[in-house]
């Protein structure tokens, strides 16, 4: 299967750029729904964190705190590490499966720290969702400001935690600009996409 490894930093517009081509009838393969999902009431990962964390990693209906759990980590490095080494190998195999199962004539591997996490090995292709970290910030307070309360702070933590912009250009090997108006990113997935589709279909051919 030809894989094209999506990402881009908070705030970027990346969820819109891969529902856009999950329009295009392409899989996509989110690292972070499966992030989310290892983490259900009943998961031994679950069960880990609050063995760990204690009771106020979880909510009163048993379900994971992740506004608790993420100011938590990113306040302090050790606890991220600890985090990261319960959490990432059983995001990997997640992966590994969701993508050998996929029947788009490719597939996309969206995920915000697909540079950090060697992710790109997996990957015949990355496309990278730029925009200036001034837009990141803008935009994820925007969009966090009713249902996560994501503090100037804590957008500050998350960008420093994820690749620098410069660190995801230099991985990509095509690149959507975001800067703008969203209105202009359905032309540019689709010029992508028929692209994608023929780098795809070669690949096939010659195997």
């Amino acid at each position: 299967m030809w894989v094209l490894g999506l990402t881009g930093g908070i705030g970027s517009g990346k969820t819109t750029v891969s529902d856009l081509f999950a329009a295009h009838g392409i899989t996509v393969v989110d690292a972070d729904v499966i992030a989310r999902h290892i983490m259900d009431p009943g998961s031994a990962a679950l069960d880990a964190v609050k063995a760990h964390f204690g009771q106020a990693a979880l909510q009163a209906d048993g379900t994971l705190n992740r506004a608790w759990l993420r100011a938590r980590v990113f306040s302090d490095p050790a606890e991220k590490q600890w985090l990261n080494q319960l959490t990432h190998p059983l995001i990997r195999q997640e992966i590994l499966a969701q993508l050998h199962s996929a029947q788009s004539p490719y597939v996309i591997l969206s995920a915000p720290l697909l540079v950090e996490n060697k992710l790109t090995e997996l990957c015949d292709r990355v496309l990278v969702v730029d925009v200036s970290e001034d837009t990141q910030r803008t935009r994820t307070l925007q969009r966090d400001k009713v249902t996560r309360h994501t503090t100037k702070d804590q957008v500050e933590q998350i960008m420093a935690a994820q690749a620098t912009r410069q660190q995801r250009l230099d991985a990509a090997d095509d690149v959507i600009n975001n800067d703008g108006d969203i209105a202009l990113l359905p032309a540019q997935v689709a010029a992508l996409h028929a692209r994608y589709l023929t780098l795809a279909h070669d690949q096939r051919r010659d195997a």
